[in-house]
Order: C-alpha cells, then structure tokens, then sequence
C-alpha cells in the first residue's frame, strides 16, 4: 500500500531549479520524486545526528567518557591512514 502524500509548496532558487530539471531530464525521473528522495534524505540525516548527540549528550551526563588512551588511540589512527 503506498504511502499517503500531500502537497507542499517551496521557493527555490532560479539556478536550483534548472539544474533540478536537468537532473530530470538526465536521469529520466519525476522532478517531483528527485525533490521526495532529497528532502527525505534530508531528513534521515538530521534526525540521526540528532539522536546520536542526544545519545552523546546522556553519555557525557552519565560520566561516561574516552579514556586519554582511546582517544590517543584514534587519533594514532585516523594519522597513519593518510
């Protein structure tokens, strides 16, 4: 059963626009289902960060931190892999 819509009215900027119906005509879709699949990967995105800075925010409340040596650790990580 597909989801229930509704419509929904933006202002966009002339260029968004044009290049919002070249990818269209590029991709041989719907504007209107380009314009679904980016807000709704949007919004996925930001209620993740959000729920993972609530999560951050109870641990540090929690006391719950990185050790100096796991946070020495990853940064010896994230170096060596350049």
């Amino acid at each position: 059963m597909a989801e229930s819509t509704t419509k929904m009215t933006v202002d966009l900027p002339f260029s968004v626009k044009e290049r919002l119906e070249e990818l269209a005509r590029t991709t041989a879709r719907p504007e209107a289902t380009l314009v679904t699949d980016a807000i709704s990967s949007y919004v996925d995105l930001q209620e993740w960060q959000i729920s993972e800075i609530r999560k951050g925010i109870e641990d540090a409340e929690a006391g719950d931190f990185a050790t100096d040596e796991e946070v020495a650790a990853v940064f010896s990580k994230l170096k060596n892999a350049r």
